[in-house]
């Protein structure tokens, strides 16, 4: 009996790197994506998977031709694909709407809503015709939750919420599984990529308190799957306990 497969898009860095690491020990085969190949190849290599066990597509999500096509050239061995972990997302700036700047509007958009709808279409009809499979989306307390200056990344994080929810009306009786999980505070490279590279600014949004690391969300990931396959879990929010809301972080006072 081959190995199941997961899918984890955005897998180079981060939430989609530790699950990766998560569904490997878990005993699934590995499908992932992301724009830098030398991060898929170290991560291959760390995990110490050989081509069997481990392949690898470098695309942009943005890109739905690209999305279709992976999905559709996918030789026989890894066609059946049981899980989804739609991961790949981010910020950009933080600023009032009237000052944003219309490029980081269309790439937060473009990434974290339609990349999700890409690659979920994409996989679910292979799903579908099997009647059976479970899509994990990887949402944001942002999606919950509107904080100062977040307003289009928050927007588009609820956009995610309200797909996961249409996704799961729409696929349960196909027996498809489909889960929200809405991280708070984690420390990945979300923060440098949000201030283009600003490594200063990027520390500072984590200092004072005990943020979560990128392994608290692929263990949660890796439970949300494990449970039997009658049961569904909706929708998990996953916060520091230091930080109670969105825009409330209790910080340590720094020497």
């Amino acid at each position: 009996m081959p190995k199941p497969i997961a899918l984890i898009t955005g897998a180079s860095s981060g939430i989609g790197r530790a699950t990766a690491a998560a569904l490997s020990r878990d005993g699934y085969r590995l499908l992932v994506t992301a724009r830098r190949s030398e991060r898929l190849k170290e991560l291959q290599a760390e995990l110490k998977l050989d081509d069997s066990e481990f392949r690898m597509a470098v695309f942009d999500v943005r890109d739905a031709a690209a999305c279709e096509q992976f999905v559709q050239s996918l030789p026989p061995e890894w066609s059946n694909v049981q899980i989804l972990v739609n991961n790949a997302g981010l910020a950009l700036g933080l600023s009032k709407f009237y000052e944003g700047s219309l490029e980081h509007w269309n790439t937060m958009l473009d990434t974290n809503v339609k990349g999700l709808l890409y690659m979920s279409k994409a996989v679910s009809q292979g799903m579908r015709k099997r009647q059976s499979g479970h899509i994990i989306n990887i949402g944001s307390i942002a999606g919950k939750q509107v904080y100062d200056n977040g307003n289009v990344y928050c927007a588009s994080k609820h956009a995610v919420d309200a797909l996961t929810q249409a996704m799961r009306l729409e696929l349960a009786a196909d027996g498809i599984r489909v889960s929200g999980i809405h991280p708070g505070a984690v420390d990945t490279e979300f923060s440098l990529v949000r201030f283009e590279g600003d490594q200063a600014r990027a520390d500072s949004v984590y200092l004072g308190f005990e943020n979560l690391v990128a392994p608290d969300i692929a263990e949660a990931i890796s439970w949300v799957i494990s449970r039997p396959l009658h049961v569904n879990i909706n929708d998990l929010v996953i916060m520091p306990q230091a930080q109670p809301q969105a825009s409330v972080i209790h910080r340590k006072n720094q020497s």
